[in-house]
């Protein structure tokens, strides 16, 4: 887990980094089962109060792995998310469906459900799956040169697997985002009350640690019960059957690509939808 994921404690902070930097902390199926174990062990030690997730390198995430030497989309994976049986030893839409419903949509619901506080601290690019690892976190710290996008709709698909788009920056601009697939800054996602803080980037790991620590300081269970609350009023609002919906529609997406492409990504690749967003 060392090698892919960093564990560290800050007093009542766990502080775990993403550390594929070379490929901007794209995730693979490795690097989300390293950061489940990160949490889980967060979880279990009682001295840690806060867990913050961090990025290597110049970026957070610049989303799922659709390309580097190391992407293992075709592995097995442990399935502890859900249910369901192994996805490579199964065909077509069986095959996709199987997987992403684990490693992405069932993984960023679990740690969604973590009792303790989680702080995302973004620089760089968080765009597509990056946007899911810092929406399921309870609070966002962005440095000022941070950007996000969830450009998937390029791919003819509508939206990252963890569809959260209209609730947590709400609908109007959840089209807009997803129509044109642009980037938008830092300072704009402070406005439409998606990230909580924009900060220096030279001062993002200080300032990310301090609100950390004011955070450590409330009684544990308070937290957790405050964040349960927010959640389960998030879901009352449609945000948990609206995701399954459109988790629906998004392999809707992936078969129609693969029936009149032979490629369920559109044929695009990192290098591509790095050039049309540019």
């Amino acid at each position: 887990m060392n090698d892919i994921v960093r564990y560290e404690r800050r007093g009542p902070v766990a502080l775990v980094t993403m550390n594929r930097p070379r490929y901007r902390n794209a995730q693979n199926s490795a690097m989300t089962y390293a950061l489940d174990d990160a949490f889980t062990r967060a979880v279990d030690d009682d001295d840690v109060s806060v867990i913050v997730l961090a990025g290597a390198g110049d970026h957070f995430s610049a989303g799922h792995d659709i390309g580097t030497p190391e992407r293992d989309a075709d592995t097995p994976f442990p399935r502890r998310a859900v249910t369901w049986w192994d996805h490579t030893t199964r065909d077509g839409a069986d095959r996709r469906y199987a997987r992403e419903m684990e490693v992405y949509l069932g993984m960023c619901r679990r740690w969604r459900e973590i009792p303790k506080p989680s702080i995302a601290m973004v620089q760089g690019a968080c765009v597509a799956g990056g946007l899911m690892l810092a929406w399921v976190c309870d609070l966002i710290v962005a440095a000022e040169d941070a950007f996000f996008a969830d450009p998937v709709l390029r791919m003819g698909i509508p939206g990252v697997e963890y569809f959260a788009h209209p609730w947590v920056v709400g609908p109007r601009f959840a089209r807009e985002m997803l129509f044109t697939g642009d980037r938008f800054g830092a300072r704009r996602a402070y406005e439409i009350g998606m990230v909580n803080r924009v900060v220096p980037r030279d001062a993002l790991t200080t300032e990310t640690l301090a609100l950390a620590a004011r955070v450590a300081a409330m009684p544990a269970f308070g937290l957790a019960l405050a964040k349960r609350a927010v959640n389960l009023c998030e879901d009352q609002m449609g945000m948990r059957a609206g995701m399954d919906a459109v988790f629906g529609l998004h392999h809707v997406a992936h078969s129609h690509n693969a029936e009149v492409m032979s490629d369920p990504l559109a044929g695009l690749d990192a290098a591509a939808m790095k050039k049309a967003a540019e």
